[in-house]
């Protein structure tokens, strides 16, 4: 009978919490309690509802000794005792700032730092008890008490808490919407993350599990999360069988979704999330009614996101230490590589920052943009063409820049393919304009920005690029001859990720429309780099380099054009070859299957940083070059690109066509050359 007595009362235990349990359900499934919005509670709510405990616990104390002992206290000492306590609790609390913690987020730390106040307030009312017994011979409080009332403050404490955190996870489930979706890892950063994305009020995800990379036992939970092992075999079905939406990772398998990880789930067609630290959805604990709106914080994987690699930390302090209180000249300035100059300059507090471009539009909304993000920044807008030196002249004339940052150029290669002239007269003249001036007037440092297709050019923009590297750095060697002390540096890096007219942009564009995407070769490769990362290049190099130099980059490993565009497809959910086609349409006029960043008889020398390096190349005497280049000028201005282009083959030899018109000349050039070695020849030599 006794068993079935203590059976009865456990099933009317578990009946009665199922009674209640139903009976929360329907409270908040009530519109009124739907519509309710909760934001984080004001601390200084938090720090008086922690005091209000200390009182209640000093009072069922002083009830329950007046009840057992049927005497009453004096009211005075009564007070003072808890004016005692309560300046002691206050104190400790505030300093330790356990009030801030946002408790429908916390978990360990709240419980430490509670922990903290209650043992660390009990040992000072210790002290403060013992000073005063020894000196009157009294003490306050009787020992045990204290003990027991920290110990009564810190059960309703704790109890508190959990039922707040009750509270919102109740509140937070009734959110209609989410979205299932799993988060990378098991250590401590994912299990933060999953735990504030379970506790966000009006989130957009609702974390279901733990996908683990790392063997371990099948099924196991953590903090009540389930874990699942990772198998490239078995995604299709964690994620469709189980309805999961998405995988979620922070910046900590960054390096892990790039070496490709991600491609397993691309290949899958599940969607990847991504936010980039988890301290991002930390509150600031200086500030009141913050939310913790997480979602916000999270975003779609982009492609760009897994084309980089581990980023390249560059020397701030040295840039900062250059540019802060300089005047610098920035041409190019409205375009991709330009215009993130500029604001890598304006963060680094430039005395005055003028900008050359011609293009109209762009410089204006660079314009609003300055205003509002740097307000305190001096900006000049001057509008110019770098191929007019008279133009050019007034804004040195007026504005006397210590730094020439000379990103003005055309860059597309079928584009300057079909106008070869503009390419000279732009390229190659519009920089001899800019470095010429800034000798002339005297600029510390001229800091030119190359490309890779400077390199063993197979196109005339890429042989313009390299004509403009030939002529400062033999410009920068005569100009030392001369006791000149203009610094001539050139950065040279591949393509940018998400620049104007690049292939990522134009891709994505194709997809919006429903394909097909074009690619030019299958197996045409390149190598990428993020904005930011090719302009900290720039300024980074513009102040470590002493003049003559040639930078470059370690841009990785090159990425296959094809592969980037199936990736691409999967990361918009659909299916290459099924939702979207690719088109293969042959290479394109001056275009090659792969980018060099060095010439095959170029070397390379170390910098302090180890990913930038200084590439050792074959110097000209500038008297040489000046008399080549104005040939080449002087042709392109007359439009004559026969002569033109022959005389950029012949003075820079590695200079090769590829799929394109002027094939021609090379072929020319050879026979020509075979013809005077003919004519040279005696004719008894010739039969041996």
């Amino acid at each position: 009978m006794e068993k079935i007595a203590y059976l009865c009362a456990l099933l009317l235990v578990i009946v009665n919490t199922f009674m209640v349990d139903k009976l929360l359900n329907r409270i908040f499934e009530l519109p009124i309690v739907r519509s309710f919005k909760i934001n984080t509670t004001p601390r200084w709510i938090i720090l008086l509802i922690d005091m209000l405990i200390v009182t209640v616990s000093y009072a069922m104390l002083v009830f329950s000794d007046m009840y057992a002992s049927h005497t009453v206290a004096p009211s005075a000492k009564i007070l003072l005792n808890w004016a005692i306590l309560v300046v002691v609790y206050f104190l400790v609390t505030y300093i330790s700032k356990s009030y801030t913690c946002v408790i429908r987020l916390s978990v360990i730390e709240d419980l430490y730092r509670t922990i903290l106040v209650v043992v660390t307030s009990t040992l000072l009312l210790f002290g403060i008890n013992a000073v005063v017994h020894i000196s009157t011979g009294s003490p306050l409080f009787r020992y045990w008490s204290v003990i027991l009332i920290g110990a009564v403050s810190f059960s309703i404490m704790m109890i508190e808490r959990l039922l707040i955190k009750y509270f919102y996870m109740r509140l937070t489930a009734i959110n209609e919407g989410r979205r299932r979706v799993l988060v990378l890892g098991t250590s401590l950063d994912s299990l933060i993350l999953a735990n504030a994305l379970k506790s966000e009020i009006g989130g957009k995800y609702e974390p279901v599990g733990l996908l683990s990379i790392k063997n371990g036992k099948e099924n196991e939970q953590i903090n009540g999360f389930k874990v699942y092992r990772f198998d490239p075999e078995n995604l299709t079905d964690i994620f469709v069988g189980n309805s999961i939406y998405a995988l979620i990772f922070n910046a900590s398998n960054n390096e892990m979704m790039r070496n490709g990880l991600a491609d397993h789930f691309i290949r899958n067609n599940i969607a990847l999330l991504s936010i980039n630290k988890v301290e991002e959805f930390e509150l600031d604990t200086d500030k009141e009614n913050n939310t913790a709106n997480i979602s916000t914080f999270i975003k779609e994987v982009q492609i760009e996101d897994l084309l980089g690699r581990d980023p390249i930390v560059l020397n701030n302090s040295l840039v900062s230490s250059n540019i802060k209180g300089q005047c610098v000249l920035i041409t190019g300035a409205a375009g991709s590589i330009g215009s993130e100059i500029v604001r890598q300059v304006a963060a680094y507090n430039a005395s005055k920052i003028v900008l050359i471009d011609q293009a109209e539009s762009p410089m204006h909304d660079l314009s609003l943009e300055l205003q509002k993000s740097f307000p305190q920044s001096n900006v000049e807008l001057f509008m110019g063409d770098v191929q007019n030196a008279d133009r050019m002249e007034m804004a040195f004339k007026k504005f006397k820049p210590r730094f020439v940052f000379h990103a003005a150029a055309y860059k597309h290669v079928p584009m300057m393919e079909i106008n070869p002239t503009e390419a000279v007269l732009t390229n190659v003249l519009g920089t001899k304009n800019m470095a010429d001036l800034s000798l002339k007037y005297g600029v510390y440092k001229f800091v030119m920005i190359s490309t890779d297709k400077a390199v063993n050019p197979t196109n005339i923009m890429g042989c313009t690029k390299r004509l403009a590297e030939i002529y400062c750095q033999s410009l920068f060697f005569d100009a030392r001859r001369r006791g000149l002390n203009t610094q001539f540096i050139t950065t040279r890096f591949g393509n940018v990720l998400g620049s104007n007219g690049s292939v990522i942009p134009l891709f994505r564009k194709q997809i919006e429309q429903g394909g097909p995407i074009t690619v030019t070769h299958r197996d045409i490769i390149r190598y990428f780099m993020t904005i930011p990362e090719a302009c900290s290049l720039v300024l980074e190099a513009g102040c470590m380099g002493a003049g003559g130099e040639i930078y470059i980059f370690d841009m990785g490993k090159p990425v296959k054009i094809y592969d980037l565009a199936t990736r691409m497809i999967s990361l918009a959910g659909l299916k290459p070859g099924v939702d979207i086609q690719i088109k293969e349409i042959g290479l394109r006029p001056g275009e090659k299957l792969y980018e060099e960043l060095l010439n095959d008889k170029e070397k390379t020398t170390a910098t302090i940083n180890k990913k930038i390096m200084i590439a050792k190349v074959r110097t000209y005497d500038y008297r040489d070059v000046c008399d080549h280049i104005e040939q080449i000028v002087d042709f392109a201005a007359k439009g004559n690109i026969h002569h033109m282009v022959y005389a950029m083959k012949q003075f820079v030899p590695e200079y090769k066509s590829n799929h394109s018109e002027f094939e021609a000349i090379d072929r020319e050039i050879e026979e020509n050359s075979v013809r005077a070695v003919e004519l040279t020849t005696p004719e008894t030599e010739k039969y041996y």
